[in-house]
């Protein structure tokens, strides 16, 4: 293809009501693309977007250090992995609010590749809260349940 040619393409290509076209003769091969709406959409996206985490990011870091400071003992996951609070659905759970449990009994199970591990109480005590929910993802060192030691 001539160069005026492909000038006659491209004033072709904008009088019609297309997007984007691929044009291919022999070993010559050319694609045009048309950005006229498009390169405007993201300059709004971020500015609704930026606001709206703020206020969530205080909330979250506003409640995490009151549970921090009202639970002094905490009974914590030893993996990472998902937290079952019984051993079957439906059944009832291993630990509840109030419930007090010795060292050795089990509190809940760690599910990690695949693998049912149970999670049993390092010392005798008396579950005060459920930090996490069923079926949530915990990491290493995560407070599990708020204890009292008896």
């Amino acid at each position: 293809m001539k160069k005026e040619d492909i000038k006659e393409l491209i004033e072709f290509f904008n009088q019609m009501d297309m997007n984007k076209i691929k044009i291919k003769d022999g070993e010559f091969e050319v694609e045009l693309e048309k950005f006229s709406d498009c390169c405007e959409l993201p300059k709004p996206a971020p500015q609704p977007v930026a606001p709206a985490p703020q206020p969530l990011n205080i909330q979250v870091v506003n409640e995490k250090p009151a549970v921090v400071q009202t639970h002094k003992n905490t009974l914590n996951s030893p993996m990472v992995g998902t937290f079952y609070a019984a051993p079957s659905p439906g059944a009832a759970p291993f630990a509840k609010v109030g419930q007090k449990v010795r060292k050795g009994d089990t509190i809940g199970i760690v599910e990690a590749m695949k693998i049912m591990n149970e999670i049993e109480a390092e010392f005798d005590c008396q579950i005060t809260e459920i930090l996490v929910a069923d079926g949530q993802p915990v990491e290493f060192g995560m407070p599990l349940f708020g204890v009292e030691k008896i």
